[in-house]
């Protein structure tokens, strides 16, 4: 082989790694811009968690209307779309009774700072699980985590639509979804 064909091959394996890098690292980027963005924080004087940007559908549920801002896009023959679950409730735990108000934005569940809703327990993972709305419907999906993370008891293996109502356990953790 000539030492011209040897260095193009080399040049060309050097393009491909530091293509694959940059790939990479933009990922980990746009990651954590989500995650920061939809952090869980105290509400001012109540003390329940409520997700960056759920103002919104926490004023609607005080205006007593519990029906989620209407889709756009898609075929207007459509039966109507049922309303998207409001909140996620812990029923079990160490967070027991915490309520999350959600906004139809994607939540991250895990041990993890970075995380939307942080749960402290030793079973559950950094990135442990996200629950993410598609539709009028809630989808879960777990991130690799080491010990598992179970709707109504089933363990999760691909990413799920849940009902409101139906419990997920992360670890000691059993969380609910509700309208």
């Amino acid at each position: 082989m000539s030492e011209l064909a040897v260095a193009a091959l080399r040049l060309g394996l050097l393009l491909v790694m530091w293509i694959l890098i940059i790939s990479i690292v933009s990922s980990q980027g746009r990651d954590l811009m989500v995650g920061a963005r939809n952090k869980v924080r105290a509400r001012s004087g109540t003390g329940t968690p409520v997700a960056a940007g759920a103002v919104g559908a926490a004023a609607v549920a005080q205006n007593g209307s519990s029906e989620a801002p209407p889709v756009s896009g898609g075929q207007s023959a459509s039966p109507p779309a049922r309303p998207l679950a409001t909140q996620l409730v812990v029923t079990e735990g160490p967070l027991k009774n915490t309520v999350v108000q959600l906004n139809g934005t994607p939540l991250l569940l895990g041990r993890a700072e970075d995380a939307d809703l942080v749960l402290e327990d030793d079973y559950v993972s950094g990135r442990h699980a996200r629950l993410f709305p598609q539709g009028s419907r809630w989808f879960l999906e777990d991130l690799g985590s080491t010990n598992g993370t179970f709707v109504s008891g089933n363990p999760l293996s691909r990413t799920v639509a849940v009902e409101p109502g139906t419990p997920i356990r992360i670890g000691k953790t059993v969380l609910e979804l509700r309208s």
